[in-house]
């Protein structure tokens, strides 16, 4: 099984965080829209298998018409092999949302016109519910779009996940919960929450910088992840993801691909690939993407990965999944040589309690095998202990 990415680059404003490409002019929607179609065509023959996820990411992919995602979605479906009712994901901002709410012909409301076009997930770009923290960064909704959002798209799906940002300045752990518990009012099963974190050449550090912003604190952060994991956890959500946290059956399918190195396709610009054995990324900008793809050329740059590309990646995703990082599949897919090696290098971690051993019944074997995992408290921590594991 294998997913399809498609990356629309466009935004109305940039968020401050933000260091993703994506242009704030649409004058090119529309080449751009034909080009990823004309992309997908060109590349057909590189996923083998049914495709089980699409993913509208970006940028903001709910800036596209119902019939550029029609266009898109139909496109996939002749030049792919889909299975019955694939995950379709799209990314959405609350003001779009709103604006687009409700039609003013017959064909009903946005979110409607989403589910009839076969979309069937959405990820709404919460971020905040408090208007002071979507102003600090820079968000295009107030807080009063992002629960007027809500409280119809719940109406239409079941399936929703919204992003939540915490360790944000000036952000108490009384307003943090707050933020969780206004999210769990609306009934929903999938949370994705992250750090707020200062990227090279963003607002947000150039803010920090000239001192028009307070530098962000890793103290809080720690204190507001760890309210995140109890708050959602004592609410029957399973912290899958270092990030992730759904509630049994609405774990996001198309990201768990990833994490489980499963293959999929990217296109757009700046989008990535991977086929079990290379990674492939595509251009980023806009011009140059759209005119490389009218000439029949793929705009994309590729590696193959070495043993130890592939062993680091499993380290880090394991570490950060509730899968684990499985000793056995370190033995017989990289060799004693790496087993030995991390078992050396996580026995430090494991004698300071944020790394556990564990043995299990595999599932798809019924054999027992020993696994790593990040403990309550190396959770927080778990890149940094994935980077002392990996074979460099």
């Amino acid at each position: 099984m294998s997913g399809i990415y498609l990356h629309i680059p466009f935004c109305k404003q940039a968020c401050h965080y933000c260091d993703f490409h994506f242009s704030t002019s649409l004058k090119k929607k529309d080449k751009l829209v034909k080009s990823i179609a004309l992309e997908l065509v060109l590349r057909k023959d590189e996923i083998r298998g049914p495709i089980e996820t699409i993913y509208f990411g970006g940028g903001t992919p709910s800036l596209l018409t119902i019939d550029e995602l029609q266009f898109l979605i139909n496109t996939i479906y002749q030049n792919f092999t889909v299975i019955e009712n694939p995950e379709i994901t799209l990314e959405a901002n609350p003001d779009d949302l709103t604006v687009l709410m409700f039609d003013d012909g017959d064909s009903g409301t946005i979110f409607e016109q989403y589910r009839a076009i076969g979309i069937n997930r959405l990820s709404i770009g919460i971020q905040s519910f408090y208007e002071d923290d979507l102003i600090l960064m820079n968000r295009a909704h107030n807080s009063q779009e992002a629960i007027k959002c809500l409280s119809e798209a719940t109406r239409y799906f079941e399936n929703i996940t919204i992003d939540l940002i915490y360790g944000v300045p000036n952000m108490s752990n009384e307003k943090w919960t707050a933020n969780i518990e206004k999210a769990l009012s609306f009934g929903i099963k999938h949370i994705s929450s992250y750090a707020l974190t200062v990227e090279p050449k963003t607002a947000l550090a150039s803010y920090i910088a000239k001192g028009k912003i307070d530098a962000l604190k890793d103290v809080v952060a720690h204190e507001h992840f760890q309210i995140l994991v109890n708050t959602l956890e004592n609410n029957g959500f399973i912290h899958y993801e270092l990030s992730n946290f759904g509630k049994t059956n609405y774990f996001s399918k198309h990201n768990t691909s990833y994490w489980l190195g499963k293959p999929y396709l990217g296109v757009g610009p700046s989008a990535h690939s991977f086929n079990g054995t290379q990674r492939g990324w595509n251009i980023a900008n806009n011009t140059k993407y759209i005119s490389a793809i009218e000439q029949n050329k793929l705009p994309i740059e590729r590696e193959t990965l070495s043993v130890s590309n592939c062993y680091n990646e499993y380290v880090m995703m394991g570490l950060r999944t509730i899968y684990g990082v499985s000793l056995n599949k370190v033995r017989n897919d990289f060799g004693t040589l790496y087993e030995t090696h991390i078992k050396k290098m996580a026995q430090k971690h494991i004698d300071q309690g944020l790394l556990v051993v564990i043995s299990e019944i595999e599932k798809s074997s019924a054999v027992q095998v020993q696994k790593i995992f990040t403990t309550t408290k190396g959770k927080f921590l778990c890149d940094g202990i994935a980077s002392d594991l990996f074979m460099v």
